[in-house]
């Protein structure tokens, strides 16, 4: 970067407890009280407040070795609502492309904004946080510094000076060290648990001693270019381009432990076809074609009893985004594998081997997919965005009881996602 450049001015977003966040919002008794969300089938924290941290309980820990606190210490614990999550994720980061030219999506909670040219670094931040904090009800921090590995540093030194109210910037070179001497090696975005070890090894054991360290060919050969240019990050050197393209998936998967066993193949096909729909939707979002599926299913390996393991695969002559071929080759596979009397605890599904479907090279003898085809599809998909999760499936996927359904036992409405699920207040 010339000294006639202006450096660019970029924030990292961030989204507290981001679930429990979600959850709070139609409860407001629950403000300072802790909260933690399960995974699927309630196994294991996913999300926790300070509150909940402050208890104790980690991220990932099994829910009945703290489920005990929910007496002892007032815990509220609820089962996963990705409806109500991915809902308010859309809320935040629409209210982010209001306030930047360029607003890069990282995660479900998580996104860079390009803040150069905007004003005072610390006011605008100041601004994003009670404008997303005011239209969404969900309480964020605000990192900023001059790449993005520094607006990230600055978004995790957020939690630990509460004197920042939320909002760091790393954009001033003299400020920097003093901060990045509380940053923590294997805190740094893009280090990692396999490569703190090796760090701490050369003696590195905060993002200060890795801005400073004087091996810049060590620190290649030891953890690659990208190491080296989350060093140069840190130092101020732009090396991650902000809005990368991102590359579509080679593969999708979709499976789920079973609250209970199923040895039914007609449940069991249900189950296949609602997996093929969730994936193929995924599909068609990339604008991709599937050639390649396969089918997989276990019995569970801590109970005693016959055990099975079903896997099936096939590549079809032409790629397709159809759900409705999908879930018919998918059922003949899953047919093919099945073991009458098996209790299965577990299915799953993978599309593989994809295709641009710009891209398609058609096959004089095989069939693609019609216009009229992919337009259903799509149409189909744009209801299910508008109105809700599932509002049109497959019929192969069955409206009736699902007794292969994940445990769910503390899981709120959704509020915003469905009309028979609104929040009423008295």
């Amino acid at each position: 970067m010339s000294h006639q450049q202006k450096p660019e001015v970029i924030a990292l977003v961030d989204c507290h407890s981001f679930y429990c966040s979600c959850e709070r919002v139609f409860r407001p008794d629950l403000k300072n009280a802790p909260v933690v969300v399960l995974s699927n089938n309630d196994g294991c924290a996913v999300s926790r407040t300070p509150e909940a941290k402050a208890l104790g309980i980690k991220m990932g820990q099994p829910y009945f070795q703290f489920k005990h606190l929910c007496l002892t210490h007032g815990l509220h614990v609820f089962s996963a609502n990705f409806s109500l999550y991915t809902n308010f994720s859309d809320r935040v980061m629409n209210t982010l492309k209001k306030l930047s030219p360029q607003v890069e999506v990282y995660s479900v909670d998580e996104a860079f904004m390009d803040l150069t040219g905007l004003g005072d670094p610390l006011v605008v931040g100041e601004t994003i946080k009670s404008r997303v904090e005011r239209d969404t009800a969900i309480p964020v921090g605000v990192g900023i510094g001059p790449t993005k590995v520094l607006a990230k540093a600055a978004n995790r030194l957020v939690k630990k000076y509460s004197s920042s109210l939320g909002v760091l910037s790393l954009m001033e070179e003299k400020d920097r060290d003093h901060y990045l001497k509380d940053l923590e090696v294997e805190d740094i975005w893009g280090i990692g648990r396999a490569n703190t070890p090796k760090m701490k090894a050369l003696g590195i054991r905060s993002a200060y001693d890795l801005a400073h360290y004087d091996n810049d060919k060590l620190i290649q050969k030891i953890f690659t270019k990208v190491g080296l240019s989350i060093k140069q990050e840190l130092m101020g050197i732009p090396c991650f381009a902000f809005n990368a393209p991102i590359s579509p998936k080679k593969e999708i998967m979709c499976s789920r432990t079973f609250g209970e066993s199923v040895v039914d193949l007609n449940t069991l096909k249900q189950v296949v076809a609602h997996y093929v729909s969730d994936a193929a939707e995924k599909l068609r979002l990339q604008n991709s074609l599937c050639q390649e599926i396969s089918v997989f299913a276990r019995t569970n390996p801590f109970h005693e009893g016959e055990q099975s393991y079903l896997y099936e695969n096939t590549k079809m002559a032409i790629p397709t985004l159809d759900t409705r071929k999908l879930i018919k080759v998918a059922h003949a596979l899953f047919i093919r594998g099945y073991k009458e009397g098996i209790h299965y605890k577990k299915v799953g599904i993978k599309l593989s081997s994809f295709y641009s479907s710009y891209e398609l090279q058609l096959d004089f003898f095989n069939a693609a997919d019609t216009e009229q085809e992919k337009h259903l599809m799509h149409t189909m998909d744009k209801i299910n965005t508008r109105e809700g999760e599932s509002i049109i499936k497959s019929g192969a996927c069955s409206l009736g009881t699902r007794p292969w359904k994940l445990n769910q036992e503390h899981k709120s409405p959704r509020y915003t996602t469905s009309w028979s699920e609104l929040a009423e207040f008295r």
